[in-house]
């Protein structure tokens, strides 16, 4: 299929076509239309559009709560409402692509956001001066993908400044995908699609909706990859991947997720005063990629004395209070709940160990936050984890779904102080390599080759037709 660049440089006289491919670097700021089915949430410190609702911010977490089960008189502190917590609000996704929001607007770039409500009202925000946030939708889980159809009008809108590139990012919900193939036909601007977990590479599991995925979804994937003018993936592992089914080497770019240096910068004292040493942490969604209930076994299976903190919230929090209950280790367990992203460096600072025992992981954006903070991890060997986590050097890694060799690897890390010193060097020592600043710097030498691959093509193809028609003239010349 031709991109609609294309069709407009082939429908233009030649002037106007010449027109299009100013001869200026493609270096200037650009207003990029940003689509993702998850984003950070909107807080009371985001200005509200006239008019329009705003996202309400999750409530934080409060003082640590031991051996307590939320949903009751006594619910753990933090914890999302259910409905909130069904629509897995926040994880490495939203922080993602919310800090790339924020490093391009510091950039001068203008950026649009367009998302789903999840489980708040729909609405529009004012992220930052030159971010606007429009969340769409409808506040049902099994519909959530709908909030691409809700949000055509806004997609498809054409305003007084044009977009020059629409970047869509691709996590489970497929939805984003034809409708970025759209926001580009409509807009004529280039379409940079970035991969955060690919259905037909990384996604696992047997149940009837990740079969699904692996098989519809997957061919939505590689049908949009082939025709968007650039890939962003998170790892080599996907790139190689995305390669071999038949985009081209020239359109794949591997830029990471990584860690915001100022969140990092900023001293806390011990958020989990209270709690005793040494302290095994868990930091994520609870869903069932991640399996922190695989953690909780494990953890009741170890032979060293720890406590084990368990920091998040999402749709397998009933899964993970069931596993506590029911681990002999549950009075040295401790339910945080949900923290906001900006509170995490404070918890990664207050632990000793991080783990990361997902079923499937794309890259595992955490895991560059544990790097930052100079803590050694134990991951599951999965997906993207070993291009972050090296064996023996800044963490260990482990079979996933199997508490017997999490526990071991746990008990041999919490026993060796010298090993947890060693791995927390080799952590500090790679976490430059993900700061945001210099991976959004990236992101933004992806836009301006795009742009300038569609000023070359219509320049290229103008040029070609004015050549046509200057030799047909001299034909007819002769002829007559």
């Amino acid at each position: 299929m031709p991109h609609p660049v294309d069709d407009a440089a082939r429908d233009a006289p030649p002037d106007e076509a010449l027109d299009e491919a100013p001869d200026e670097a493609p270096d200037e700021a650009l207003h990029v239309l940003r689509l993702c089915s998850v984003f950070e949430p909107a807080t009371g410190g985001q200005a509200t559009t006239p008019g329009l609702a705003v996202t309400a911010g999750p409530a934080t977490a409060g003082p640590a709560t031991t051996g307590r089960v939320p949903g009751g008189p006594d619910a753990l502190p933090g914890a999302l409402d259910g409905r909130a917590a069904r629509f897995d609000p926040i994880g490495g996704m939203q922080n993602h692509t919310a800090t790339l929001t924020r490093c391009l607007d510091a950039q001068g770039h203008r950026q649009t956001v367009v998302t789903s409500r999840l489980a708040a009202p729909a609405g529009t925000s004012r992220m930052l001066q030159g971010v606007g946030v429009h969340r769409t939708g409808l506040p049902i889980a099994r519909l959530r993908q709908l909030w691409a159809i809700a949000g055509l009008p806004r997609v498809l809108a054409r305003g007084p400044e044009p977009v020059d590139v629409v970047h869509a990012h691709q996590g489970e919900d497929l939805a984003v995908l034809p409708l970025g193939r759209l926001a580009a036909r409509r807009h004529r601007c280039p379409l940079v699609v970035t991969l955060h977990c690919s259905v037909g590479h990384t996604l696992s599991g047997g149940s009837p909706r990740a079969r699904l995925l692996r098989a519809v979804g997957g061919w939505v994937e590689r049908s949009t990859l082939r025709r968007a003018d650039a890939v962003v993936v998170l790892t080599e592992r996907t790139a190689a991947a995305v390669r071999a089914d038949g985009v081209p080497a020239g359109r794949v770019h591997t830029i990471p997720s990584g860690f915001d240096p100022a969140l990092f910068a900023r001293g806390a004292g011990d958020v989990l005063a209270g709690v005793p040493r040494p302290r095994i942490g868990y930091v994520g969604r609870l869903a069932p990629q991640k399996r922190p209930d695989v953690l909780v076994e494990a953890f009741g299976l170890m032979r060293e004395r720890a406590q084990l903190v368990v920091v998040g919230d999402g749709p397998d929090r009933a899964l993970v209070e069931r596993a506590v209950a029911a681990s002999p280790a549950r009075d040295r367990i401790t339910l945080r709940g949900f923290v906001a992203h900006d509170a995490v460096p404070g918890v990664l600072a207050a632990l000793d160990v991080l783990v990361l025992p997902s079923a499937y992981e794309e890259m595992g954006s955490v895991l560059t936050e544990a790097m930052a903070a100079g803590l050694p991890v134990v991951a599951s060997d999965v997906g993207g984890i070993p291009t972050v986590v090296d064996d023996g050097v800044t963490g260990l890694l482990v079979p996933p779904l199997d508490p017997a060799a999490l526990a071991a690897a746990l008990d041999r890390v919490v026993g060796d102080p010298d090993l947890r010193a060693r791995l927390a060097a080799g952590a500090r020592e790679r976490a430059g390599e993900y700061a945001w600043p210099r991976l959004a710097e990236r992101v933004a030498a992806v836009y301006d080759g795009v742009r300038g691959r569609v000023r070359d093509g219509v320049r290229g193809r103008a040029r070609d037709r004015v050549h046509g028609q200057v030799q047909g003239r001299a034909r007819e010349a002769v002829s007559a």
